[in-house]
This record gives C-alpha cells, sequence and structure tokens, in this order.
C-alpha cells in the first residue's frame, strides 16, 4: 500500500475515477473542493465551493453533477454552478449531503448525514435522467457506503454510525424494493463507511474507526482485510488504467493532534494494488 501524492485532506470522500482522462477525483466535504489529480502526470487541480460537497460524479456532457449542502446542482467543466436541479429534501441546517454517485442506469444516488444524530434523520435521494428527484429511503442516520452488482441486481448502502450495511434488490429498471440488512458490525471494530464493487460482486468497505478496509463477498464473508496506517478510511473506489488498483481515501476530522502527530498519514490518500478488476463508475446521463 502507497501514498498516491502529498496531500492531506480534512474529510476527502467519494473518490471518482475518469477512465477516459485516467483522473481521480474527490471532494474534501469540509474544505468545500472538489479535487482532481492524474498519477501519470502529477497534475493537481482544486475547484472551490461555497458549501461543502458531499457528493458529486461526472457527467455524459462535461461538468459535474454536485450535492452541496442546500441544494444539488450542475456545473461545467472548472466546477462553475451553471443550473439547481433541486433543493435539499432534508432540512440542509440540520443534514448536509453525504455519500453518493452514480448507478447501471448514469441515475446520480445523493445520501444525507443527520448531523444532531438524535434519530434516523436521514435520507437517499436519486436525479434521473429528465432531471427529476425522488425520495427512496429514509431512516438512516449516516447515509454512505452506496454500490450496485455488476448485474444491477442490487444496490448496498450502510449506515456508518448505526454500523449496518444494507441491500436492496432491484428490478430491471433499476428501482429498489425492500431493503434488508445485509451485514452488521460489532461496536469498537470499524464502523462501514464508503464502498465500491468490483468485477466478481465482492463488497470493497473503507471501516472508519477500523484502521483498515475489507472485501466482502456477496454473502457477506470476509475474504481480504487491509491494514492501514491511519484509524480512518473514509471511501474506496477502482481506477487505474486496468481498474486494479484501488484508491483510498481517509480523513483527520474530529482527530486530535496527538494522533496527527503520531499518525501523520490521517486525511492522505492510498493506493492499494488487487488482482481483481473494479466496476467503472457510470457518468450521469441526462436527456
Amino acid at each position: 500500500m502507497d501514498v498516491l501524492f502529498d496531500y492531506h485532506g480534512e474529510l476527502p470522500e467519494c473518490p471518482t475515477w475518469d477512465a477516459d482522462s485516467q483522473t481521480l477525483y474527490w471532494t474534501d466535504i469540509l474544505r468545500q473542493e472538489i479535487h482532481h489529480y492524474q498519477p501519470q502526470s502529477g497534475t493537481h487541480g482544486v475547484m472551490h465551493f461555497t458549501e461543502e460537497v458531499g457528493c458529486f460524479a461526472l457527467r455524459e456532457r462535461g461538468g459535474l453533477i454536485v450535492a452541496l449542502r442546500s441544494a444539488i446542482w450542475l456545473t461545467e467543466g472548472e466546477g462553475r454552478l451553471t443550473q439547481k436541479v433541486c433543493d435539499n429534501p432534508n432540512n440542509p441546517q440540520l443534514a448536509r449531503f453525504n455519500d453518493g454517485g452514480t448507478d447501471r442506469q448514469g441515475r446520480f444516488y445523493a445520501g444525507t448525514y443527520w448531523g444532531p444524530r438524535d434519530y434516523n434523520g436521514a435520507l437517499l435521494c436519486r436525479v434521473d435522467a429528465e432531471l427529476q428527484t425522488t425520495v427512496l429511503q429514509c431512516d438512516i442516520l449516516g447515509a454512505n457506503g452506496l454500490a450496485f452488482s455488476p448485474d444491477g441486481k442490487w444496490m448496498y448502502t450502510s449506515d456508518t454510525p448505526n454500523h449496518v450495511i444494507y441491500r436492496t434488490p432491484l428490478d430491471a429498471q433499476g428501482d429498489p424494493g425492500q431493503r434488508e440488512v445485509w451485514k452488521t458490525f460489532p461496536r469498537g471494530h470499524g464502523r462501514p463507511d464508503g464502498a465500491a464493487v468490483d468485477m466478481e460482486g465482492c463488497y470493497w468497505s473503507a471501516l472508519f474507526d477500523g484502521w483498515r478496509i475489507a472485501r466482502f463477498s456477496p454473502q457477506g464473508d470476509v475474504l481480504e482485510e487491509h491494514t492501514l496506517p491511519v484509524r480512518c478510511p473514509t471511501m474506496v473506489c477502482f481506477g487505474g488504467p486496468n481498474m486494479k488498483t484501488l484508491f483510498i481515501t481517509t480523513t483527520r476530522e474530529n482527530i486530535s493532534d496527538e494522533e496527527i502527530k503520531a499518525h501523520p498519514l490521517s486525511g492522505a490518500i492510498f493506493t492499494l494494488p488487487i488482482s481483481v478488476p473494479g466496476m467503472t463508475k457510470l457518468k450521469f446521463k441526462e436527456n
């Protein structure tokens, strides 16, 4: 496992690989930024926003769809907001957007994180090709772990503060059925955060507070675990020329100065070579 380059963020999340340009994108939620980095050239750029960017996806038409705290927007290539898609269906004073991405039809999903943590007040919504937004799931404290099986029959999500991964059956149009508990985690052994699925249908999860990432079979069995030199990984994605590199974001949010001194790579992005290629994230498709 290696460090991608000399970078330390506050809360890096939503790593997204663009195969066309061989570029890694990610958001630093608390710094209100989206970064992009080309490993081959070492080129690093930053787009600045006026609110936290919980998640985003690349668009087929160019630019991004971004979930800011108050609303979801379309942007042009350099991040300038061009069209509001919808307001945050949660109360933006209490819930910011968090994890998200696209499904196998190219629709954009965005979940929220319920800040007060007094009940499961967060949700998961979806933006379709007509830019219509639908709330799909509620009863969530912190939406995370969005990923889809290669055959398009299952959607995976996690609720990090509640230590659970769910899976939801999808019909032929990709619409969700009844959510079910897929895997729970005991307290003190890491919480399931951001995730991705490989070509064998195995689910890779960043185990926040757990010092590691893990690969689970479609049946939920642990197949691999990889230890990190930092306590809190936040999300993983596949990339590289053959989709056999796992990029891992980590955080230093709410980490003491003493811990950062002991573990200075907190907030860095790591790379891990893997044997099974990952699923490519589709770009957001608009009509």
